[in-house]
């Protein structure tokens, strides 16, 4: 289901056939070292995690991680949207793209429109961000989409320490 399009991207709702490509994002390099291992050994386990988190984010909350789908390939090249943590106030933005695609602009395109989306529709405010001090890409882009660090946060359990962004 279409939610949105820019002049590059489809943004639409993750469904279960997708197990593939969230199959492959998972285990993408980058995913591995800035989100961490969500133990998708196999199409099985990607389509489970497509059904208990993707899919119940959108009946619980109305939002979550939307696939971006490139015009010109017509195929998903990433996802982008937003996640209810426990121990945030308010949504944050999250995303990530396939490594053949990266440095074209895709993930920029998709967060500025979800962006006003998540103010205009979803009525979310404000708009929280985390990743790590290392994930210097993710940084930048969170910066240009005009959000800024403000502070620190540690879940609980959790030994990694995030940046967190706000875009209040």
């Amino acid at each position: 289901m279409k939610v949105l399009a820019t002049s590059r991207l489809v943004i639409e709702k993750a469904v279960v056939s997708d197990s593939n490509f969230f199959y492959r994002l998972l285990n993408s390099p980058s995913w591995l070292q800035y989100i961490g291992d969500r133990e998708i050994k196999s199409e099985a386990n990607a389509r489970k995690y497509i059904e208990h988190s993707i899919i119940n984010s959108y009946k619980k909350y109305g939002y979550g991680l939307f696939k971006l789908i490139a015009k010109e390939q017509g195929e998903p090249v990433g996802i982008c949207g937003f996640i209810k943590r426990d121990y945030l106030e308010s949504a944050d933005i999250g995303f990530a793209i396939l490594p053949e695609y990266e440095g074209n602009g895709y993930i920029q395109e998709a967060a500025q429109a979800l962006m006003e989306y998540g103010k205009t529709t979803l009525k979310l405010h404000p708009i929280l961000a985390i990743t790590t001090e290392g994930n210097t890409r993710s940084r930048n882009l969170l910066s240009r989409i005009g959000m800024r660090a403000t502070g620190k946060v540690r879940p609980k359990g959790n030994e990694t320490e995030f940046l967190l962004f706000s875009n209040k």
